[in-house]
């Protein structure tokens, strides 16, 4: 392999939707990219932003429609990196929160691609922040976990221990954890946090039709499924969630989620 013909990749965190959470050096690469590889999540004002002449490429994933395995994905960026200066694959949120930047990253380095990663503002920060509810707060305990509930409970060797869980955090964000949230519930309260222990659901967060939903964790499940909420969404546990401030949370911005390419 030629060095002097490969290019850079840059693991850019788009945020969770509003574009003017971008960070500005992402912002900065969007607009000097020769090509750009991006998922479900990036809206199309983001991807405004990057030249008319640059070459996108969509690898979008959801639950029950994995559109490009994620080898394909890492392979589509090692091609792009032979042919162009300046790669920017752009992740909803954070590259590396639960978002396979740590695995691409790896894989780029393995074949001697340079890859910088560009963090970027979380949706499990982001969206309850607009939604007015801190996921800390002084008077409500000293600790907070962010987890996935993407796997599936039943399954034999599960990685994540909820009832452990349930008494060794004091406010739990869940990312993609909607589809199993009953099942999440279940077992937090079998773990010892009590039926009544907040909760909320907050969907497409920060931006346009943006939704909350609050609930003892008892019942937030079945009132989710009951008012149509769906993903992309975040779910809170704990007591922080009656610390909400709705006066000082932003206005989630109007945006369009993309048509793929």
């Amino acid at each position: 392999m030629n060095q002097s013909l490969i290019g850079t990749v840059y693991l850019v965190g788009a945020g969770p939707g509003d574009p003017e959470l971008l960070t500005v050096k992402a912002h900065r690469l969007l607009q000097s990219c020769d090509a750009v590889v991006y998922d479900s999540l990036v809206p199309e004002e983001v991807l405004d932003l990057v030249p008319d002449q640059c070459v996108r490429q969509f690898v979008g994933k959801r639950r029950g429609h994995h559109s490009v395995p994620q080898p394909s994905t890492n392979a589509v960026l090692v091609e792009l990196a032979k042919r162009h200066r300046h790669v920017v694959r752009l992740k909803g949120g954070d590259p590396f929160l639960f978002g396979r930047g740590g695995e691409e990253a790896a894989h780029l380095a393995s074949q001697g691609i340079p890859v910088e990663v560009v963090p970027g503002v979380t949706s499990g920060i982001a969206a309850p922040a607009y939604a007015g509810i801190p996921v800390t707060h002084r008077r409500a305990g000293s600790s907070v976990t962010f987890v996935t509930g993407h796997e599936e409970i039943d399954k034999r060797r599960p990685s994540v221990d909820w009832r452990a869980l349930a008494s060794a955090s004091d406010g739990l964000v869940i990312y993609m954890g909607l589809h199993n949230l009953h099942r999440i519930a279940e077992e937090l309260m079998a773990g010892g946090l009590s039926s009544q222990t907040p909760a909320a659901v907050i969907q497409q967060g920060t931006v346009e039709g943006q939704r909350c939903l609050k609930a003892p964790l008892s019942y937030i499940a079945s009132m989710a499924v009951d008012q149509g909420f769906r993903s992309p969404s975040i779910v809170l546990v704990g007591e922080v969630i009656n610390h909400e401030v709705p006066s000082c949370a932003p206005r989630p911005a109007a945006v369009t989620m993309p048509i793929p390419f």
